[in-house]
């Protein structure tokens, strides 16, 4: 059953058995029942009195009058008294009686009532009440009575009205935490996010999206400790654009960054989804390639070559591979530097060329 389907008797689990309890804390029984039956009659003779007097008095306080607002409201309020003050003197106390009592406690709280308001209320009330029975009683014993008894059941009342005024409470604050603690766990997410977008772009080369020199390094660092634990080769290939700078020079910086733009999507057009790309600086870029043979990383970089050669005719590029592993390995600088040096061999040919 959904929540708000329930009553505020189910929902606060309060039975006949736990009605009855209360009761007996508060010592009302079915003699104090009897001395509130005894006076109904007169109570019902007086009722509009007994209201009009009442709200007499609390209009004269400012803060309440502000509360009421209007003639309205107040013609509502007025209604709502009279049924509670009459249901005071009707001798059942029960389930009903008792989700009335609930719903008061949750209108209050709904409406912005002060618990001090409401308690003052309750004592005007009783008063007002006891002025009445007091003017229309000669038995004054009785009268006496008949007041202990109201008084056990307005305590009875208030129990119930505060049970669900702090229920109230209590979820406004639950949900006021379960905002924050949303806030901040999409604050969090928004912070780890920014801060993996600020970590990729640390690593990153603005211009071609490549991984830039301080990736790399990283990479090659963890990559080859990898390799050497489980024997794996290990290819890297360097390369850099032939007379870049007569290009830039001869044909604007523009050209020359679309260039770079054009090798570094060659690139990664070519190599494998588990492979490296970097702009390592200028015009030099490195490919790593885990668990690449020196033909397979041949076969790479002629296809980055056909790539890059459809896209323009301004350049040329010129390729070092070196392979490491699987028994014996090179550290990271050492493999950059081995792979540079081919890289250079291929330089001193004119034209595409790959040097192995």
């Amino acid at each position: 059953m959904a929540h708000t389907e329930e009553t505020l008797l189910e929902q606060l689990q309060i039975n006949e058995i736990a009605i009855a309890r209360r009761k007996a804390l508060l010592d009302f029984t079915d003699a104090d029942v009897r001395l509130l039956l005894s006076c109904k009659g007169l109570v019902t003779e007086t009722i509009d009195s007994i209201v009009a007097d009442f709200y007499e008095k609390q209009l004269a306080v400012d803060e309440i009058a502000l509360l009421i607002g209007d003639a309205d409201t107040l013609a509502r309020l007025h209604k709502a008294q009279r049924a509670y003050i009459l249901s005071l003197f009707e001798g059942f106390y029960d389930r009903e009686y008792v989700n009335n009592r609930l719903r008061i406690g949750m209108v209050h709280k709904r409406i912005g009532v002060d618990p001090r308001l409401y308690l003052s209320a309750i004592k005007v009330m009783k008063d007002t009440i006891n002025a009445v029975l007091d003017q229309h009683t000669e038995d004054k014993q009785h009268l006496v009575a008949v007041s202990n008894a109201l008084d056990k059941l307005l305590y009875f009342d208030v129990t119930f009205v505060f049970e669900t005024y702090i229920r109230g409470m209590t979820m406004e604050v639950e949900a006021a935490k379960d905002k924050v603690m949303n806030y901040a766990k999409e604050l969090e997410q928004r912070v780890a996010e920014r801060t993996q977008q600020l970590l990729e772009l640390s690593l990153r080369d603005t211009l071609t999206g490549l991984f830039n020199r301080r990736a790399l390094d990283d990479y090659l660092r963890r990559e080859l400790l990898i390799a050497k634990r489980h024997n794996r080769i290990f290819s890297l290939a360097y390369f850099d654009i032939d007379d870049f700078k007569q290009v830039n020079d001869t044909d604007g910086h523009f050209a020359g960054d679309e260039i770079l733009r054009f090798a570094g999507e060659a690139m990664q057009a070519a190599c494998r989804d588990i492979d490296f790309p970097c702009r390592v600086g200028g015009d030099e870029f490195c490919l790593a390639l885990p668990d690449c043979t020196l033909a397979d990383a041949r076969n790479i970089c002629q296809r980055m070559i056909d790539l890059f050669a459809q896209r323009t005719k301004s350049a040329t590029l010129s390729i070092g591979i070196v392979q490491t592993g699987p028994t014996d390995f090179l550290g990271a600088d050492d493999l950059l530097r081995a792979a540079d040096s081919k890289m250079y061999e291929a330089k001193a040919q004119t034209g595409f060329k790959i040097c192995v």
